[in-house]
């Protein structure tokens, strides 16, 4: 399941650095959840980051993209094996993140 950040959201910031899987990108009005990165912090967390820190509770499940926790899984093995995912606005991942042996 991935989450989804409804037109509640105030703006506030506080979710998208949160998010282990960089799957939260500021969208044309409020912040959005790519849902092909978004694992609900399987693999990171016990439970969602973004929704913890929310302070208007705007972050349900996406009604759209019911997955299994076993889903999740293989979606955050996927990430790892990728390396560090690029953001959902299509962003090059930030210098020095994954770590380079090169220098």
């Amino acid at each position: 399941m991935a989450l989804l950040i409804t037109d509640e959201c105030i703006n506030c910031d506080v979710c998208e650095p949160e998010c282990p899987n960089q799957a939260i990108y500021m969208g044309e009005e409020i912040y959005e959840i790519d849902p092909a990165r978004c694992t609900e912090c399987v693999g990171h967390f016990d439970e969602p980051q973004c929704v913890q820190v929310c302070p208007v509770s705007c972050i349900p499940i996406h009604p759209d993209h019911i997955e299994s926790r076993e889903t999740l899984w293989q979606k955050y093995q996927r990430l790892q094996k990728a390396g560090q995912p690029l953001s959902a606005a299509g962003d090059a991942p930030s210098p020095g993140a994954p770590p380079s042996a090169a220098t």
